[in-house]
C-alpha cells in the first residue's frame, strides 16, 4: 500500500472542508452533535462529536475500516490465527478474561489452572495466612520486573487502591538504577517481604539485576537459601534458570508466547493486581476488559468505540499531520495510566514497515503523551490552546469520587469540561474586545492585548466518561485502548505485536558493558561512545 494508496484525494476533501469549516460551526449547524456523535458499553460513555467529522466524512472513515478488512482481522486474534507473522505467534491476551466457553479449546485449561492458582495465593494474602520463613505474616509485596511485567501492574495497584483487601505494602522496582531498588529495600523488612520476579524468560538484564539485588539484600539481612521459597515466586517459562535462582517450581506462575508483555497484565503477570485487590476483584477486572472484547467484536462501526477511537486517531495522523496525542486524565487514580499506554500505543504501532515487509510511506503510531487534570492546564494545556501544533486529547474523567470532599470532584468534573470546551471554540478577537471596551480599556491598548489573548479554537478531543472507578471500569478501558491501537494497525497494515526496535539497544548495551570492563577493547567502538567510556572510566 503506497502513500497515494492510503491518502485517497475524497479524504483529503472532507478534511480540507471540515477544518475550513471549524468545529464550532459543526455544532451551530447541528446542535444535537452529542446526540449522534456518542456511544456506550456498559456504562462507559464516549463523546466524539468535539471532531472534525459530519456524516460525510464520519461516512468515509468507516467505509475505510471496511475496505481493511477490519472485522475479519478482529475475528481472526479472538479466534487465535498466527497474526503476529514475524514472530508466527498468536495473539491471545483476550482469552485470558473471557469466559470459559469463548476460550479456544487448546487454552481454556492452563488459563484457568493460572488463575486458580492466582486467586487462592490472594485469600491466602487476605486471611493473613501468607506468611514468611519465620511464621511471620506478609506485610509488603515487591513486584520486580520492566517494560509490560511493570508498567500495566504498577498502574492497576495505584489505580484501584480504593478496591485493596489488606492493608499490604506494594511496591514496583523496574529501573537497572540501583537507587530505586536501593529505595525499595529501605521499605522492606526481610521476615515479612514477598519479591515477585516477572520475567517470561528469566534473562531480562534489568530484572535479573534488580532480582539479584534483591536476593542478595534478602541474604544479608538474615534470610537464608531455605528461607528463598517462602519469599520469592516467579512469572516465567524458564523453570531451570528459576531453579538456579533458588524458586522452586511450585512457587513459579505460568506465562505464554502467545501474550505480548504489554497485554500481559491479565495473567500472572498482573499477580499483583490479584494479591492487591483479592479474586473478586481481579475477576471483576477480567470481566471489564471482557465485556469491551464483546462490545468490539459485535458493535457496528459506527457505535464501536475502540473502532471510533482508532479511525479518528488515523484521521488525525495522516490526513492532518498531528504528529502526538494527549491523554489527560481527570482522575488522580489514573496517574500512572498516560505512562502505560504510552508502552501499549508507541511499542505496539511505531513502526515503518508493512506486514509484508515493504516500507511505510504515511504516518503511523502517534506521540502519546499527557498526566492528570488538573495538574496538566497548569503546565502543557498553554501549548495546547495556542501553540502551533495540532494535538488531539483524550479526556477520561468519573462522576462520582471515592472520597468526595466539599465540592472538589464537581469542580474537577467542570474543568475537564471546561477544557474540552475551550478547546473546541476557542475565544474570538470580537468577544475579547467587547470584554475589555467594556471595562473601559482604550480601544488601541485592547486590539493589541486581544491579539495575545485570542484561543483559535478548532482543536479536537474525546471524552471517556464513567461513574466511578472500579476493577470493571479500569479492565473496560485497559481493553478499549488495545483494541484501538489493533484497529489502528489494521488501517496501516503493520503488526501491533512485534517490537523488534527494542533489541537493538539491548544488544549493543552488551557490547559496551564489556568494553567498559575492558578498556582494550574501548577504540572499537565510534569516537563518541569511546570518549564518553572514557570519561565514565575517568570519574570513576
Amino acid at each position: 500500500m503506497t502513500h497515494k494508496e492510503f491518502i485517497s484525494s475524497e479524504m483529503m476533501d472532507h478534511k480540507n472542508r471540515l477544518q475550513g469549516k471549524g468545529l464550532k460551526a459543526l455544532f451551530d449547524q447541528e446542535p444535537q452533535r452529542f446526540s449522534k456523535y456518542s456511544t456506550q458499553c456498559d456504562g462507559l460513555l464516549l463523546d466524539f462529536s468535539k471532531n472534525f467529522i459530519d456524516e460525510q466524512s464520519f461516512a468515509a472513515l468507516t467505509s475505510l475500516a471496511v475496505s481493511k478488512n477490519l472485522r475479519q482481522n478482529i475475528d481472526a486474534m479472538f479466534s487465535g490465527k498466527y497474526i503476529n507473522n514475524t514472530e508466527n505467534r498468536q495473539v491471545l491476551h483476550t482469552a485470558l478474561r473471557a469466559r470459559p466457553e469463548e476460550i479456544p479449546c487448546q487454552y481454556g485449561e492452563q488459563i484457568e489452572v493460572a488463575r486458580k492458582k492466582m486467586f487462592a495465593l490472594a485469600d491466602k494474602l487476605e486471611s493473613g495466612d501468607l506468611k514468611g520463613s519465620t511464621g511471620k505474616p506478609i506485610n509488603t509485596i515487591v513486584n520486580i520486573g520492566v517494560g509490560g511485567s511493570d508498567l500495566g501492574p504498577f498502574m492497576a495497584v495505584e489505580a484501584l487502591q480504593h478496591y485493596h483487601t489488606t492493608s499490604t505494602r506494594f511496591l514496583f522496582v523496574s529501573n537497572i538504577d540501583p537507587v530505586q531498588i536501593s529505595s525499595a529495600m529501605k521499605q522492606c523488612h526481610w521476615e515479612t517481604t514477598l519479591f515477585i520476579v516477572c520475567s517470561k524468560t528469566f534473562t531480562t538484564l534489568e530484572t535479573l539485576a534488580n532480582a539479584n539485588a534483591a536476593r542478595s539484600w534478602f541474604l544479608q539481612q538474615g534470610g537464608s537459601i531455605q528461607d528463598i521459597k517462602h519469599h520469592f515466586l516467579a512469572v516465567s517459562t524458564n523453570l531451570e534458570a528459576a531453579a538456579e535462582f533458588g524458586i522452586p517450581e511450585e512457587n513459579l506462575f505460568p506465562m505464554w508466547d502467545w501474550v505480548g508483555g504489554r497485554y500481559s497484565l491479565w495473567s500472572a503477570i498482573g499477580l499483583s493486581i490479584c494479591l492487591a485487590i483479592g479474586k473478586k476483584g481481579f475477576q471483576q477486572f477480567l470481566d471489564g476488559g471482557n465485556s469491551m472484547d464483546q462490545h468490539y467484536r459485535s458493535a457496528p462501526y459506527e457505535k464501536n468505540i475502540p473502532v471510533i477511537m482508532g479511525l479518528l486517531g488515523v484521521w488525525y495522523s495522516d490526513y492532518f499531520q498531528s504528529q502526538t496525542q494527549a491523554m489527560i486524565c481527570y482522575d488522580q487514580n489514573l496517574v500512572q495510566f498516560p505512562n502505560y499506554l504510552q508502552q501499549l500505543d508507541m511499542e505496539s504501532n511505531g513502526k515503518t514497515v508493512q506486514k509484508d515487509g515493504s516500507a511505510t510511506d504515511y504516518a503511523t503510531g502517534a506521540i502519546l503523551w499527557g498526566g492528570v487534570g488538573t495538574n496538566t492546564q497548569h503546565s502543557f494545556h498553554q501549548l495546547i490552546h495556542q501553540g502551533s501544533h495540532l494535538i488531539p486529547v483524550d479526556f477520561i474523567v468519573g462522576t462520582q469520587s471515592h472520597v468526595p470532599i466539599a465540592n472538589q470532584h464537581r469542580d474537577l468534573f467542570s474543568n475537564c469540561l471546561a477544557q474540552s470546551q475551550a478547546m473546541m471554540q476557542g475565544r474570538s478577537i470580537e468577544t475579547l474586545m467587547e470584554e475589555m471596551l467594556a471595562k473601559g480599556m482604550q480601544r488601541d491598548e485592547a486590539e493589541q492585548l486581544a491579539k495575545h489573548r485570542f484561543i483559535e479554537g478548532n482543536k479536537p478531543s474525546n471524552t471517556l466518561v464513567y461513574q466511578r472507578l472500579t476493577p470493571f471500569v479500569l479492565g473496560q478501558l485497559i481493553a478499549l485502548y488495545e483494541h484501538k491501537i489493533f484497529t489502528q494497525s489494521v488501517i496501516w497494515n503493520i503488526n501491533a505485536f512485534d517490537q523488534w526496535g527494542v533489541e537493538l539497544g539491548k544488544q549493543l548495551s552488551k557490547t559496551i558493558g564489556t568494553a567498559i570492563e575492558n578498556p582494550e577493547q574501548a577504540h572499537q567502538q565510534d569516537s563518541s561512545t569511546q570518549g564518553l567510556i572514557n570519561f565514565y572510566q575517568n570519574n570513576q
